[in-house]
């Protein structure tokens, strides 16, 4: 066995996954102020799959980019498993150019683990899975890029 390098703390794409309530918020502060077109969001009703596909803001590389003045995004994958239904609140899914900005995660909980799993939008939107077992998984699926705005997304004191 050998010591750790300074080499391998290089950056590398994030895969996480969750399947408790612990493991789930570190996912949604990684996902907080994530955006995507409503036309990124798939069903697989045969492998019981839901997954979007999303530009997430960087938190995790928050401090330096401040420092910088350089913050990032990253095109990721939220794969939800085990997901029996789906049902939105405030997303016009006819509206082909609308794009959503997803905020939180939550897990409500019911029988034997069984529950839903609540995708918070900005604008009170929302999207419902209903899941048998709370499984997700976050993964980069690109090289992280400058943020358009040039600037961290900002959140009023209160929330």
């Amino acid at each position: 066995m050998t010591d750790a390098r300074f080499e391998d703390g290089v950056e590398s794409p994030l895969r996480l996954a969750a399947q408790d309530a612990d493991d789930l918020k570190v996912l949604s502060a990684l996902v907080q102020d994530a955006v995507f077109p409503v036309t990124e969001m798939r069903w697989d009703t045969k492998r019981r799959r839901f997954a979007l596909l999303i530009n997430r803001f960087r938190w995790e590389d928050h401090p330096r980019a401040e420092r910088a003045g350089d913050f990032e995004r990253v095109q990721s994958v939220l794969l939800v498993q085990d997901v029996w239904a789906v049902a939105s609140n405030g997303v016009e899914r006819g509206n082909r150019d609308l794009v959503l900005s997803l905020l939180a995660l939550r897990f409500q909980a019911t029988e034997a683990g069984a529950g839903y799993l609540h995708l918070i939008l900005a604008g009170d939107g929302e999207i419902r899975l209903e899941v048998e077992c709370l499984d997700v998984l976050l993964s980069d699926v690109t090289r992280p890029y400058r943020a358009p705005s040039r600037k961290a997304p900002q959140h009023p004191e209160d929330h």
